[in-house]
């Protein structure tokens, strides 16, 4: 029954193959001969699709460009810039392309877009009065062609060097695909490392932090590896495994992320992962598919072999019991994990397992049994907790602990279970403060000892929250303008020879919600730079000879507003 359920599964695969690969696995086929690449430069790269980063998958390729910003950027295929997107951190500079054939190719960390563009964006930002822009184009405004320029490579928003951040999406779903399926592919003949095995043993309880795990050293080089010291494991029970493996092409020293993964046993396979393509409200779900207690407590990236139910991420094309295995037969059995990039080359590791039958203990909650399934409510006299449908990845023994207050606290502290437990979007918090709060009510803010901060809202002698991690948490009140710091200007300074103003801003707690320069009580384009963190005024041509009044305001999350006020002379 399961080899017949295997091969209607993998039937309704694709398969991909290039001249130089072997199989990959693919849902859909992908035109591997109609775009070009965005650079006139050996395609290398930095970071590959689907790699893994802190709390969300690498959605794009990261071409290489020599360390350095200035090349052009071209369209890789005929359609119409229908995306321009300014931000202080992410991509930075970004134009987006939508194609006829139904994809939509990005462009991030730009250094500079076509005039016509940046005269688009420049109007914006003045007709909004803001530096950060995000805007659609009509159809028929900007029309480009496959190779025409469309900007200039740079390093800007939260890059770590210079680079073109490039994607291909699906213009209809906005799922994010593998730009190598599309033909742009990087030399590659180097097959997956693998670093290191994992077994976790479930026995019917959820996965957490408590699972008892182990993490066995793999030895081998090239594709073939194995456990160190060719033991053979002895396991009873339901168990997880996991591995931890990294990709490198023939261009580039990177270590980047694997493509595919998959587990079989006794030569059948009862897991697949694959990277193939994914909807950017799921990439958070990388939470599910790492043991996330191991990331936090050592940064080990250890990707498991096995589906959290509640994960809704479409990265896992096949499994069976999702992709728990059941040892209770008392036979020897072969574990094998093949993992392979996108250009197909493949590694193996092969591990002996000696089943043992046992019963394992039933599982008992300490604390009170959340279902993933479910919307799971938790009150008492002072917090409410309401964790929606979705959010978590498995059930949760949940527990809740009441702490003493910290100093300039409003409440007291409690512990919203533990870091160890990853949310998808995050849960409802509602804590009741002190009697002191009066007036401040409008002010208060829910504050994680690890740093976290949520906006409050006061509401029915609660302060409500939305917050994206467990942790323990209290009320404070931001009160506290933030703080402006002048760099190159003070009142009277003479700036003839200069080509901006700059400055910082910094808040205490709530964090910076929007800011405004003028000059001469006119609005004017201050820019927030993400690595340097400071605000820049550059000097155009309206700016004439004499005495000039320069005006920055800035508000934080809770309304609190500062003013620098400052004359200079051109």
């Amino acid at each position: 029954m399961i080899q017949k359920t295997l091969t209607i599964l993998f039937y309704c695969l694709i398969y991909y193959t290039s001249a130089t690969a072997q199989d990959i696995i693919i849902s859909r086929y992908y035109p591997d001969d109609t775009f070009r690449y965005p650079l006139d430069l050996p395609p290398s790269t930095a970071g590959s699709f689907g790699e893994m980063r802190p709390n969300h998958f690498h959605s794009g390729l990261d071409f290489k460009t020599n360390q350095r910003v200035g090349y052009p950027l071209f369209s890789v295929y005929d359609g119409y810039v229908s995306r321009v997107r300014i931000q202080y951190g992410g991509f930075g500079r970004a134009i987006y392309i939508t194609h006829p054939n139904g994809y939509t190719s990005v462009y991030g960390h730009l250094e500079s877009f076509t005039p016509e563009v940046e005269r688009l964006v420049r109007q914006y930002q003045y007709e909004k009065q803001t530096y950060e822009a995000d805007f659609y184009p009509l159809d028929f405004q900007i029309p480009v062609r496959k190779g025409q320029k469309i900007g200039v490579a740079g390093n800007a928003g939260a890059s770590a060097g210079p680079h073109l951040h490039f994607e291909i999406r699906d213009s209809k779903t906005e799922e994010t695909i593998n730009p190598q399926l599309f033909g742009l592919t990087i030399p590659d003949k180097v097959p997956p490392t693998i670093l290191a095995a994992g077994i976790y043993h479930l026995n019917g309880a959820p996965f957490s932090e408590k699972t008892k795990r182990q993490f066995l050293n793999v030895t081998g080089a090239g594709s073939t590896y194995r456990l160190a010291g060719a033991q053979t494991l002895q396991l009873s029970g339901e168990v997880g495994f996991a591995l931890t493996t990294h990709d490198m092409n023939s261009v580039s020293p990177n270590r980047n992320g694997i493509y595919q993964v998959e587990l079989k046993l006794d030569g059948k396979t009862i897991y697949t992962y694959a990277i193939e393509r994914f909807a950017f409200n799921q990439t958070r779900a990388i939470n599910a598919y790492i043991d996330y207690p191991a990331y936090l407590s050592s940064r080990r990236w250890m990707q498991k072999c096995f589906v959290p139910p509640g994960s809704n991420a479409g990265i896992y094309p096949q499994s069976i019991n999702n992709g728990i295995i059941n040892f209770n037969d008392d036979a020897l059995h072969e574990v094998e994990y093949v993992v392979k990039d996108v250009a197909g080359n493949t590694s193996n590791l092969v591990i002996k397992v000696q089943s043992k039958a046992t019963v394992p203990a039933p599982f008992k909650p300490e604390g009170i049994l959340f279902k993933y399934n479910n919307v799971n409510i938790f009150t008492n006299d002072k917090i409410k907790v309401t964790i929606d449908t979705g959010n978590l990845y498995d059930d949760l023994d949940f527990k809740y602990v009441r702490l003493p207050r910290k100093p300039g606290a409003l409440s007291e502290t409690h512990r919203i279970h533990n870091k160890f437990t990853p949310l998808h979007e995050g849960f409802n918090l509602w804590i009741k403060p002190d009697s002191t709060i009066g007036r401040y009510a409008n002010k208060a803010v829910l504050v994680n000892t690890a740093g976290n901060v949520a906006p409050g809202i006061y509401e029915d002698g609660y302060v409500k929250g939305k917050c994206r991690f467990f942790g323990d948490y209290y009320l404070r009140v931001d009160t506290v303008a933030p703080v402006i710091t002048p760099i190159n200007i003070t009142d009277g300074a003479n700036l003839k020879a200069a080509k901006t103003i700059s400055l910082k801003m910094s808040d205490n707690l709530s964090g910076i919600k929007k800011y405004s320069g003028k000059i001469d009580g006119r609005w004017v384009l201050v820019e927030h730079d993400y690595k340097s963190k400071q605000l820049r005024y550059y000097f155009d041509a309206d700016i004439s000879a004499g005495k000039h009044t320069f005006e920055l305001t800035v508000t934080d999350n809770e309304d609190n507003v500062a003013h620098y006020t400052a004359d200079f002379y051109r």
